[in-house]
C-alpha cells in the first residue's frame, strides 16, 4: 500500500467514526484511538503535500479571512411566514385545502443561523449564510470546522442544503465556564457570532453544529416529497434532528405542536417554535410563494415565558360566541415581568387531553398582555381532582350544547356573552374604540346603556350620570369627553375591520381582508356558497357562517342601526377601467419577471380582479413555469389562458 492508498483508507475511517460521534451521537472509538489515525493522516499529508477534498484535517480551521464575500444561490433560500395564534394557522390550513389534498410535516424550529452548503460531483464546494435569500455571505472557512456534514456524498450533481447553524446549551455553559472573562449571552447570538466571524478557529471553540432540514435545489432526479428529502439527508450522512412528523389532517399538526410545546423545554437545543410544510412537492410548486415566503409552510411561533404552579380551582368563562372557556386559579408566581394568578385552556376537549386537574402541578406560559394558558400537567398528588363537564351555562342556566371538543351557551342573550361581543367590537385591530374597555362596558351594560354595538353610538354626557344627576363613580369629564370623541371616530372605519368587529362567525382578521376586497358589506352579504369558497382563506364552514350571519333579520336590523348611526366601513375604490376590466383572473405557477403580489397590483391598477382559485367566474389564467392543477382545471372548463410573454405584451401595450 503506498501514501496516498493509505491516506484515502485514513480519510474513510476518520470519516465513519466522525460520523458515528457527531451525527449519530454513538462513537465506536476513544478519542485516543482517533487522534493516533489522525496524527498518522496529518504527518502524510505534510509528507506529500497532498490533502483530499473530504480530509478530516480541513475542519480545523484556517487562517482569519479578510471578509466575506457575497455568493448567490442557485434557488432563492425564503423565511418563514409566521403564525402566533390559531386563528392564523386555521388560515394557513384553509389555503392549502383549496390548492389541494396535502399531507403535512412538523419539525422544531431551531433558534440559530440559517446555511446553505453547496456540493457538486458529490464534494463539497461552498457554505453561506441566507442573507436576503438571493445572497448571502460565503462563510466556508468557518463551516469546515464543523463535524456534522459530509464533505462528500454519494449524489453527483449539484445540491444545495439547507440547515440552521446552533450551539447546544450545554456546549454555551461549556464556553461561557472556559471564557469567564467574555461570557457569550445566549445560543442564538452565539451561533450567529460564531459562523460570522472572520477568524475560523473562534468558530471551532464555540463547537457550532448544524442541523439539516431541507433540501434547497437539487439539479437531477428531483424528490417527490419533504419526507423523501429528509431520507436523503440522513442516508447521505447529514445530522437531522430526531423530531420528524408526517401528520394527515389539520387536528394531527396541532397535537404535534402540543407535544413540541411541551417537550421543548427538555431539549438541549434552543427552539422558539414549531415549523409545518406541505409535504408534496407538486403542491408546493403549484401553491408558489410571495415576494417573501412559501405559501406552503409557515412557523408557528411559541412565547419563551413558562413556570410551573398549582391549580387551586377551575371555573368557566363565557365568550362572545357563547363558547365556554376554562379559566384555571393558579397559585400565584411571576412570569414575564408580572404575578400570575390565572390561566386558560381552550375548551374541555384540551382540558382533557392535557390531564389538568385541580391541585395538579401544570406547565403555564404568558403571551404577549394575553391571559397565560395552560400548555400540560406536569405532576398530579394524591387529592388531585378531575374538572367535570358543566351541563348548563354557569351565568344564565341555559342548556350548553357540545360541537366537538367545545361547550356553548345556547342562549344569544346571556350577559357576559354579550359584553364579550361589545368587546371585540371596540378592541384596537376592530372598531379601535380607545378607552372602551371590558370594565367599561361591563359597567354600562349593569347601567342598561348598551346592549347591541349600535348602542355606543347613541352614548352621550347623559348615559355616565345616576338618578340624581351626579356621574357615576370613576368617570370624570375627561375620560367621558375622551371615550365619547373615541366612539364618534370610530364611525370611520376600513371595511375589513368592521367584518371583523361585527363577529361573524369563523372570520378572523385574515379572513376578513379577503371579504373587504369585494368593496362594501352590501356586496359581501349577496356572495353565494361558490364564491365564498372560492376565497383562499374561507373554508365550508365559515362560508355557511357568513351566510346565516347575513340571512338573520335581527343582524340585517342591527347592520341597519349601525348605518344609521353614521358608521360608514370604507376600502380603496377598485379601479374599473383598462386591458382587464371585466377580467376575473388567476394566476398559477412562477413568473420569472415579477413575484405574484407585483402582478396582482398590476392587474388591478388596470381593472380586473384577482382570484385565489379557479371558479365559474374566472375569465382569465395567467400561467407561468410549473403552473399545477388550476391550469388543469381551466383547461377543462374552457378558460382563456395566457402565459407570461403574453401577460407582459399586455402591460407593455398598457
Amino acid at each position: 500500500m503506498n501514501e496516498q492508498q493509505r491516506m484515502r483508507e485514513l480519510c474513510d475511517i476518520l470519516n465513519k467514526w466522525a460520523y458515528e460521534y457527531y451525527v449519530l451521537d454513538a462513537p465506536s472509538v476513544t478519542d485516543r484511538e482517533y487522534d493516533r489515525l489522525y496524527d498518522e493522516l496529518r504527518a502524510l499529508e505534510r509528507d506529500t503535500g497532498v490533502v483530499f477534498a473530504d480530509s478530516p484535517t480541513r475542519r480545523v480551521g484556517g487562517e482569519p479571512v479578510k471578509g466575506f464575500e457575497r455568493h448567490t444561490h442557485i434557488a432563492r433560500l425564503f423565511s418563514l411566514d409566521k403564525a402566533v395564534s390559531e386563528d392564523e394557522l386555521g388560515a394557513f390550513f384553509t389555503r392549502v385545502k383549496k390548492a389541494g389534498n396535502a399531507t403535512f410535516t412538523v419539525e422544531y424550529k431551531y433558534d440559530g443561523l440559517t446555511v446553505c452548503l453547496t456540493y457538486e460531483g458529490g464534494a463539497f464546494v461552498r457554505a453561506t449564510t441566507r442573507g436576503n435569500g438571493v445572497e448571502g455571505e460565503d462563510v466556508t472557512a468557518q463551516v469546515l470546522t464543523v463535524q456534522s456534514f459530509p464533505m462528500k456524498i454519494s449524489y453527483t450533481g449539484t445540491l444545495e442544503v439547507r440547515g440552521e447553524a446552533i450551539i447546544r446549551l450545554s456546549a454555551l455553559k461549556k464556553y461561557n465556564d472556559e471564557h469567564p472573562e467574555e461570557p457569550l449571552k445566549n445560543a442564538r447570538n452565539a451561533a450567529a457570532g460564531a459562523i460570522r466571524n472572520l477568524d475560523p478557529k473562534v468558530t471551532r471553540t464555540r463547537r457550532p453544529e448544524i442541523l439539516f432540514y431541507d433540501i434547497n435545489y437539487m439539479s437531477e432526479n428531483p424528490l417527490s416529497s419533504q419526507a423523501e428529502e429528509r431520507e436523503f439527508l440522513i442516508r447521505e450522512g447529514f445530522k437531522t434532528f430526531p423530531y420528524f412528523r408526517l401528520c394527515k389532517t389539520p387536528e394531527e399538526v396541532l397535537s404535534c405542536i402540543d407535544e413540541i410545546e411541551v417537550e421543548r423545554r427538555n431539549l438541549d437545543v434552543l427552539t422558539d417554535g414549531a415549523v409545518v410544510k406541505v409535504n408534496e412537492e407538486a403542491l408546493r410548486s403549484d401553491m408558489g410563494a410571495t415576494d417573501k415566503f412559501p405559501r406552503w409552510a409557515i412557523a408557528y411561533k411559541f412565547e419563551a415565558e413558562e413556570a410551573e404552579t398549582t391549580v387551586e380551582r377551575v371555573f368557566w368563562q363565557v365568550g362572545r360566541t357563547g363558547k365556554l372557556t376554562p379559566l384555571a386559579e393558579v397559585a400565584p408566581v411571576e412570569l414575564a415581568g408580572a404575578t400570575v394568578r390565572r390561566a386558560t385552556l381552550n375548551n374541555f376537549g384540551d382540558l382533557t387531553k392535557k390531564d389538568v386537574k385541580v391541585h395538579s402541578r401544570v406547565l403555564i406560559r404568558r403571551s404577549n398582555e394575553v391571559i397565560p394558558e395552560i400548555l400540560g400537567a406536569v405532576s398530579h398528588v394524591e387529592g388531585s381532582v378531575p374538572v367535570e363537564k358543566p351541563q348548563t351555562c354557569p351565568y344564565c342556566g341555559s342548556p350548553v350544547s357540545e360541537v366537538g371538543a367545545n361547550l356553548f351557551c345556547t342562549n344569544e342573550d346571556c350577559p357576559p356573552r354579550v359584553v364579550q361581543k361589545l368587546t371585540h367590537y371596540c378592541s384596537k385591530n376592530a372598531a379601535d374604540v380607545e378607552g372602551m374597555s371590558e370594565e367599561t362596558l361591563q359597567f354600562l351594560f349593569d347601567k342598561g346603556k348598551v346592549r347591541r354595538f349600535s348602542d355606543l353610538y347613541a352614548l352621550t354626557r347623559g348615559s355616565f350620570l345616576d338618578e340624581k344627576g351626579e356621574l357615576f363613580r370613576g368617570f370624570g369629564e375627561k375620560k367621558i369627553n375622551n371615550l365619547l370623541s373615541a366612539v364618534e371616530a370610530s364611525k370611520r372605519i376600513p371595511l375589513d375591520r368592521f367584518l371583523y368587529a361585527i363577529g361573524i362567525g369563523g372570520i378572523g382578521r385574515v379572513a376578513a381582508r379577503d371579504l373587504a376586497a369585494f368593496g362594501s358589506v352590501e356586496a359581501v352579504s349577496k356572495l353565494t356558497f361558490e364564491e365564498l369558497t372560492a376565497l383562499e382563506n374561507v373554508g365550508e364552514i365559515t362560508a355557511n357562517s357568513i351566510l346565516a350571519y347575513f340571512s338573520d333579520p335581527v343582524n340585517a336590523e342591527e347592520l341597519k342601526r349601525l348605518a344609521g348611526a353614521g358608521v360608514e366601513p370604507y376600502t380603496k375604490a377598485r379601479v374599473t377601467e383598462g386591458v382587464f376590466a371585466g377580467e376575473s383572473v388567476v394566476l398559477t405557477g412562477t413568473l420569472s419577471a415579477m413575484s405574484r403580489p407585483e402582478a396582482q397590483a398590476k392587474i388591478e391598477a388596470l381593472g380586473g380582479v384577482c382570484q385565489s382559485a379557479v371558479t365559474g367566474k374566472t375569465t382569465l389564467v395567467i400561467a407561468g413555469e410549473k403552473a399545477g392543477s388550476k391550469l388543469d382545471k381551466a383547461k377543462k372548463a374552457g378558460i382563456r389562458i395566457i402565459g407570461e410573454e403574453e401577460f407582459l405584451a399586455i402591460l407593455g401595450g398598457a
